[in-house]
């Protein structure tokens, strides 16, 4: 490969680049020769369990009845926890709060781990700068509840 290709490429990525400039290869024989060469492919991300549901919790209560919209701002909030690799095996958790209107950022929290007070960070976030919820909104409503069963009434 050329100067200035980034080493993570892999054999897939390196036959798709041979054949736009036109040599006449496939994938095996570019895995065949990385092989020989010694290089290899660097895997840049990896699949992490987020969680181990506890079987005695149970289903989780569907608290906005699968209604994602807002009459007002700060009514309801959504939320998700996004895994950012730093470094080789390591994340970092940002837990985040949107509100459901206006589809803003209403509140985030960093943490190294995955606990209760990472997501309650982010609920404290956002009343600070929001205020408590407005309504009868639910407090917030993650892709995977499983996550927030420590914090449901929060706000």
């Amino acid at each position: 490969m050329p100067a200035g290709t980034p080493s993570a490429c892999g054999a897939p990525r390196i036959t798709a680049e041979l054949r736009e400039k036109g040599r006449r290869v496939n994938r095996k024989r570019v895995e065949l020769l990385m092989r020989a060469a010694g290089i290899q492919g660097v895997h840049l991300r990896r699949k992490v369990r987020a969680t181990v549901p506890e079987p005695s919790d149970g289903p989780v209560e569907d608290l906005v009845g699968r209604d994602f919209t807002a009459a007002a701002p700060n009514t309801r909030y959504v939320g998700d926890i996004t895994y950012l690799p730093v470094e080789r095996g390591r994340f970092l958790y940002l837990a985040s709060a949107i509100d459901l209107l206006s589809r803003r950022l209403v509140g985030w929290s960093i943490a190294d781990h995955m606990r209760t007070e990472l997501v309650a960070d982010a609920l404290q976030a956002a009343r600070r700068e929001h205020g408590s919820l407005r309504g009868d909104g639910a407090p917030l409503r993650p892709r995977r509840p499983v996550h927030l069963r420590g914090v449901r009434g929060f706000v």
